[in-house]
């Protein structure tokens, strides 16, 4: 299994590095740890002025290569040795999402795992502009670890759907490995306005998502409230969930669980790492 762990150093992001160590734990993993010295950050000095691949090895690479070999000094250090699990570094000059997406491609990586500073520190998104933009735009499964999660045994899987499948069934795959390797019972949620009943097309859809897991043999619950981020609030809490599904097609039906800035009730964007399946 490949694994990409993008990195900028901070605290967040080390804290998905330990989460992804845990979780694939027992599992024969790949770990790529990337830094992007993103040139929308790097500020030119005189206008239409562009710094020499020397200047840049020396100011953005070179110090990013010596902090990328003290992450693998501390996993050495923190971790006991997983025979399993093999590092590599990798460093960047160029656009943020260009370099994840080349990187996807040229180490066959299943998932992204990434870190995401919760809503305290941001106005607009809940899961960071780097992180959205990695789970809307990149084509691989993502997995996204808030700053405060830390890792347990997953037990409980939620899975909130409309049942309007406008994708292939085929992306519930790198889920169904998750829900093997852990064995988490699936909770499978639907949650709608009051007096809504599910159309031909969603019963349908619901029947298909059932003999899809019937390995798994998931449970459906059916929540009743106008906003999606509340219900799944009470949900989390009621059920003691630890990780949430979505499908990176349904992600404009979930946008208010991802992409708001009420977060007076809401806590499980700080503490449930979010799986996102793309086709």
């Amino acid at each position: 299994m490949n694994i990409l762990l993008p990195t900028d150093f901070s605290e967040n992001a080390w804290n998905a590095i330990l989460y992804a160590l845990d979780f694939f734990e027992s599992k024969e993993c790949n770990f790529y740890l990337l830094h992007v010295n993103r040139i929308e950050n790097i500020a030119v000095g005189r206008e239409g002025y562009v710094p020499t691949a020397e200047l840049i090895d020396d100011i953005y690479i070179k110090p990013a290569k010596l902090k990328l070999r003290g992450l693998l000094k501390e996993i050495s250090q923190n971790y006991k040795t997983n025979k399993k699990h093999h590092f590599y570094t990798l460093t960047e000059y160029g656009f943020f999402l260009e370099s994840i997406r080349k990187h996807v491609e040229e180490k066959k990586i299943d998932t992204i795992v990434m870190g995401t500073k919760g809503a305290s520190g941001l106005r607009e998104y809940i899961v960071g502009s780097n992180t959205g933009d990695v789970i809307t735009k990149v084509k691989c499964t993502t997995l996204v670890v808030p700053e405060d999660a830390k890792y347990n045994l997953v037990r409980e899987i939620a899975f909130p759907t409309d049942f309007n499948l406008s994708y292939d069934i085929k992306i519930f795959r790198p889920f169904t490995d998750i829900l093997k390797l852990t064995k988490a019972n699936l909770r499978i949620v639907h949650i709608h306005e009051k007096d809504t009943i599910l159309n031909t097309e969603q019963l349908a859809n619901k029947d298909l998502i059932n003999d899809y897991f019937e390995e798994q043999n998931p449970s459906f619950h059916f929540l009743i409230n106008k906003k999606i981020e509340d219900a799944i609030q009470c949900f989390v809490e009621s059920r003691s969930v630890d990780m949430i599904v979505m499908t990176a097609k349904n992600l404009n039906y979930f946008q208010s669980m991802l992409f708001h800035s009420r977060v007076e009730k809401i806590s499980y964007h700080t503490l449930i790492p979010f799986l996102v399946l793309h086709e």
